[in-house]
């Protein structure tokens, strides 16, 4: 099996900024695809955590550095491998953190919430009840799912099912399959497409 080339995975991360963020944030895209080393992995990681937590940017991003090769000395294989293992358990722990932040954000609703809340069409209520029915429909499934979208924010997704019941483990089970889920589809399914 061929994987794609470092170029595929780089027209994948330009189609996913059409519209959304710039790509380059203070450098740490770059950072993220030149990623080598135990320090590459902590780069990933972080940018993972990051992405989970509060920047809208592609996940995708991260294979970059895997086919650029980790210098690791592991065959190209065990570097994708490695890179979603490692970018799964970052974007697991910032869901965490992103949890706690969504419940927090929900006891403390601003005078903006509270001024759409009192407003002639409660959009407020709406989506929150919308929100609540999806994620009592599919629950920690339902998240996976949501996160093994290409090319769709995580944090939107993450904070959107921070209405599930307060199970951390639950809940950062469900970011880290979705993760890995979303970069194996990027992987096997679309970069192959891509690849000129």
């Amino acid at each position: 099996m061929s994987l794609p080339s470092a170029a595929a995975f780089a027209v994948l991360a330009d189609l996913a900024a059409v519209g959304a963020v710039p790509l380059q944030f203070g450098g740490l895209e770059g950072a993220v695809e030149t990623a080598t080393g135990p320090l590459g992995l902590l780069i990933i990681a972080v940018y993972s955590f990051l992405i989970a937590v509060v920047l809208p940017l592609p996940s995708e991003v991260v294979l970059v550095a895997a086919e650029s090769g980790l210098d690791l000395g592991l065959p190209l294989v065990l570097d994708y491998a490695v890179v979603m293992l490692v970018s799964g358990l970052g974007k697991a722990a910032g869901s965490v953190v992103a949890f706690e932040i969504g419940h927090e954000a929900k006891r403390r609703s601003g005078p903006i919430t509270e001024r759409l809340r009192d407003s002639r069409f409660d959009i407020v209520e709406w989506s929150e009840r919308r929100t609540v029915d999806l994620a009592r429909e599919y629950g920690y499934i339902g998240m996976a799912l949501a996160l093994s979208v290409p090319f769709f924010p995580d944090t939107i997704s993450i904070y959107a099912f921070t209405v599930l019941e307060e199970d951390y483990v639950k809940f950062a089970a469900a970011a880290f399959a979705g993760s890995v889920g979303r970069l194996l589809i990027t992987v096997g399914v679309l970069a192959p497409f891509l690849a000129l």
